[in-house]
């Protein structure tokens, strides 16, 4: 499809929501952005269903060049670093130990090889739709050890720490937990961290500060005074999250701003938080592509370290290895365009993932194979 096309079809598949808003929206962000200074503007969006929405509805066609969007490390299970995965390959592999996952995870390389592998191997690996399902397979099954393995940000967290609860509640010893779970707002800090940052202002995902409030995240823009919207996942979402930090670069200001108040209030969700709390603590954690952040992680707090199976079943000390083609981590940080990478739709594709990213519903390189596979605007 042409350029030309490409836009037609965006502008026409975003329109269908509410073409007169997304007239004025579009209008808007190309009069504000218009004649400014130090353009183009980079605008990063924290997560994947959002990465998947403006990709789907074409919005990247529609914006002006003097605005950029760049993708995030906004898919939880992307950021999962290699030594986890290949723990929990290691953990399937026990013949005693049920590995219980989401679908997202079954197919994610790790060193050698993944988990749908691993069953295939003859490991027991299930796929649950809830903690809770692991929580039941342990009850009724009191002969396997049943590890659930715990990857998400803080939207997944608090399931994670009901599951936990449910576990002691009822007396299930042979359930533990492979903790991955991550903290976005640390994450963004490592981002601006970065002596070459070009990231100007924030799409900050609705459904973590559903759970989590916007505390956080008034922080991280009082020390480095950029701008973050919190923003919801429709289209309109997206187009007016854009407009309104467009706006505040246009005004030379930083705030935070919500713009998911539908869902988002600035305490969140007080239940979940206090789940989390009892069993988690903060902790510092490994993200692909990012390192080692402080504090960027949630762990099983002291009490809770029976259900640790990384106590329960120690991993081996080999080194991880990744593939030399994959550039997932300069995908992660918004430094690589996932079609810009050499092994993008050759070596690396959904079918045979050498990332993360093409694999993962959530993932940056999934979402430019299945919606552009072809070229868009400037590479970032």
């Amino acid at each position: 499809m042409t350029a030309e096309g490409r836009m037609a079809a965006g502008r026409d598949a975003v329109a269908r929501r509410d073409p007169r808003r997304v007239r004025r929206l579009l209008e808007a962000i190309g009069r504000t952005s218009a004649n400014q200074r130090d353009l183009p503007w980079t605008i990063m969006e924290v997560c994947g269903g959002q990465t998947h929405t403006l990709l789907r509805s074409g919005i990247l066609d529609l914006l002006p060049q003097a605005v950029r969007l760049v993708h995030g490390p906004g898919c939880p299970v992307c950021v999962t670093p290699v030594e986890v995965l290949d723990q929990a390959v290691a953990l399937a592999g026990r013949p005693e130990v049920t590995l219980c996952s989401f679908g997202d995870m079954l197919r994610v390389p790790g060193s050698h090889g993944d988990l749908l592998r691993a069953r295939a191997a003859g490991g027991d690996v299930r796929i649950v739709y809830s903690p809770l399902d692991a929580v039941r397979i342990a009850a009724a099954e009191p002969h396997r050890e049943v590890v659930f393995f715990a990857v998400g940000f803080e939207t997944t967290a608090p399931a994670t720490a009901l599951a936990a609860l449910e576990a002691r509640r009822l007396g299930v010893r042979n359930f533990s937990l492979l903790v991955a779970h991550v903290r976005v707002p640390p994450a963004l800090e490592a981002l601006l961290a970065e002596p070459d940052c070009r990231i100007r202002g924030f799409l900050a995902a609705g459904h973590v500060c559903t759970v989590m409030g916007t505390a956080e995240y008034e922080a991280v823009v009082a020390r480095h005074r950029v701008p973050i919207v919190v923003t919801g996942f429709e289209p309109e979402d997206l187009l007016e999250g854009i407009l309104l930090v467009v706006r505040q670069l246009a005004a030379g200001r930083a705030l935070l701003e919500n713009q998911y108040a539908r869902a988002v209030r600035s305490a969140g969700n007080a239940a979940a938080q206090a789940a989390m709390a009892t069993v988690y603590a903060p902790c510092d954690r490994a993200w692909r592509g990012l390192g080692v952040l402080p504090a960027s992680g949630l762990g099983l707090r002291p009490e809770w370290q029976d259900l640790d199976a990384s106590r329960r079943f120690p991993p081996s000390t080999s080194a991880p290895a990744e593939s030399g083609l994959c550039r997932a981590g300069e995908v992660l940080r918004g430094r690589l365009r996932p079609d810009h990478c050499p092994a993008f739709g050759s070596a690396c594709t959904p079918n045979s993932p050498l990332g993360a990213p093409m694999v993962s519903s959530e993932g940056a390189c999934a979402a430019w194979f299945r919606w552009r596979r072809t070229e868009v605007g400037p590479c970032p």
